[in-house]
């Protein structure tokens, strides 16, 4: 009978121990970007989860820095404990944005992503180093009846301008389901920036057609990533060909001390 009461105790400890290792783990909220949804971060999602990490990948509004970093910093208000966020693309803008005044957060991570000083705009960091192609790509702008335009990768063309390394087929769901950001946000001058406070990861492809390599390589730089990601033949969509990569960086953030 004490033989089995102290294997039930060992049990409970154990049990407790892992619960309470778990618990201690940050929430990491991924933010997606312009000409994406939440879907794209599915494979880093199942990584994550897999690991133990809490998840949340937010609907990006694409409406404007100031407005969709609000509405994530939100979020991250409304979560208890420490907090990874997660930005790709327009989305590291946005996470810029989110961070401010945000004690929970303890990293940050950009995949291919834009990360702004202040007043900065994602259109003018795109233009600063040669190499974006995304120009071309768009499609004629939707008029917003409440004014300004509403932009979208033409079809056609966003196989090889945004996602090149996924297959035809899943590129051409993605492309079908993509979510316009409005131009303006586009051309949105950035805040002060949180990276220069708060500890940042970079992870990207060399064959990115959206933002130039040249471009994300100075940020990562300039922002003093913890560590820089370079991945091979890898596109604008880094996270969606290479969901392991992605998950691995945003892992170290979330155990850094």
């Amino acid at each position: 009978m004490k033989h089995l009461l102290l294997a039930m105790a060992l049990g409970a400890a154990a049990f407790a121990t892992d619960a309470s290792a778990q618990a201690a783990k940050p929430t990491v909220v991924l933010v997606h970007g312009a000409f994406a949804d939440a879907s794209s971060w599915n494979g880093v999602i199942r990584i994550l989860e897999k690991d133990g990490y809490p998840v949340v990948a937010v609907a990006n509004p694409l409406r404007g820095v100031a407005s969709d970093g609000a509405y994530v910093g939100d979020v991250v208000t409304s979560l208890a404990g420490p907090v990874v966020l997660v930005g790709h693309s327009y989305g590291g803008s946005v996470i810029t944005e989110a961070a401010r005044d945000k004690s929970n957060v303890k990293a940050l991570v950009y995949v291919a992503a834009f990360a702004p000083d202040a007043g900065e705009t994602a259109a003018g960091l795109s233009g600063k180093f040669p190499g974006s192609t995304l120009g071309p790509a768009i499609a004629p702008p939707v008029k917003l009846a409440s004014g300004g335009n509403d932009l979208y990768i033409r079809q056609d063309k966003f196989h090889q301008q945004f996602a090149a390394d996924v297959p035809k087929a899943d590129a051409a769901l993605m492309a079908a389901t993509q979510r316009p950001i409005t131009e303006a946000a586009l051309n949105e001058k950035s805040g002060s920036p949180t990276w220069t406070g708060i500890p940042s990861w970079f992870v990207y492809g060399d064959k990115d057609l959206n933002i130039p390599p040249k471009a994300l390589a100075f940020m990562a730089e300039r922002a003093k990533s913890q560590k820089t990601e370079v991945v091979a033949g890898a596109s604008h969509v880094v996270m969606v060909s290479h969901p392991d990569v992605v998950a691995r960086q945003i892992e170290r953030a979330a155990e850094a001390k």
